[in-house]
């Protein structure tokens, strides 16, 4: 018999009790401060009150983690971004959904 109760979900991640801290000193420090910090400070106000609501940590290990693998993802997307990749040949998304109407 398990210990949790039916509804509960299991998190498979859980951060460090200091990695939301930590992770906001990297994003300040990060050439995108200027729109990571205000974003990642709103999701993490919206995942706070959620979890207030809900007693679940699940959306505020979710955020931590999403933004952890933006900050950890941002080398290689410059340096493709830098390496002049021409991507022109893509059909932008909303030109498609307008061609289907």
């Amino acid at each position: 018999m398990s210990a949790q109760p039916d509804h509960a979900s299991v998190t498979p991640y859980a951060p460090a009790p200091g990695a939301p801290a930590e992770l906001l000193a990297q994003l300040r420090a990060d050439r995108r401060a200027g729109t990571w910090v205000p974003a990642f400070e709103r999701e993490w106000a919206a995942a706070l009150e959620e979890s207030r609501r809900t007693f679940s940590l699940g959306r505020l290990y979710a955020v931590v983690q999403e933004w952890q693998g933006r900050l950890a993802s941002a080398p290689a997307v410059d340096a493709f971004v830098a390496s002049g990749y021409d991507d022109s040949e893509f059909i932008e998304m909303a030109e498609l959904r307008g061609r289907r109407r």
